[in-house]
């Protein structure tokens, strides 16, 4: 895959990920397409391969960063905060084990 395809393929999933971390927050929506663009405007006129890795690199660790580490919390009194975690971010709890199974 050439680095243009890889740059717009990040570029769309950078946007999609916005799309689902900040659903239903409009300003931090706009405020994160603002940002999203505004990046990859500065980097336009890149030339260097390496240069453009090192920006991917970054670009892809913001994204996982992004869907694996933001959660949701709405005002619901004057000092109350209401999280909404998205169900990719739930997982479930392993029990502790006392006796552990040995590798086969």
């Amino acid at each position: 895959m050439s680095q243009a395809a890889k740059v717009l393929q990040l570029f769309k999933t950078l946007h999609r990920t916005r799309q689902q971390v900040f659903k239903n927050d409009a300003r931090a929506l706009e405020a994160a397409r603002i940002k999203i663009n505004e990046e990859f405007k500065s980097n336009k006129g890149e030339a260097s391969p390496k240069k453009i890795e090192e920006l991917l690199k970054i670009g892809s660790d913001v994204e996982l960063l992004l869907r694996t580490s933001v959660i949701q919390g709405i005002h619901t009194d004057h000092n109350t905060l209401k999280l909404v975690p998205r169900k990719d971010l739930l997982i479930e709890n392993v029990p502790y084990c006392d006796t552990p199974t040995q590798k086969q």
